[in-house]
C-alpha cells in the first residue's frame, strides 16, 4: 500500500497525470491474464487477442 501512495505523491507533485490510465491499462491487463489462466474462460479471452 506504501508503494501506491509514493507514486500518487509522485504523479500528484510532478504533474504525471497522463502515467495514471496506462497504470490502470497494465494492472487490467495483468489481472486479466492471472485471472483466465487455467479457467473455463481462457479459450474465449486468447480469441481476442
Amino acid at each position: 500500500m506504501a508503494f501506491l501512495i509514493e507514486l500518487w505523491e509522485f504523479m500528484r507533485v510532478r504533474k504525471k497525470f497522463w502515467l495514471l490510465p496506462i497504470l490502470i491499462m497494465a494492472v487490467l491487463f495483468g489481472a486479466l491474464l492471472v485471472l483466465t489462466k487455467g479457467s473455463a474462460v481462457a479459450p474465449f479471452i486468447y480469441t481476442l487477442f
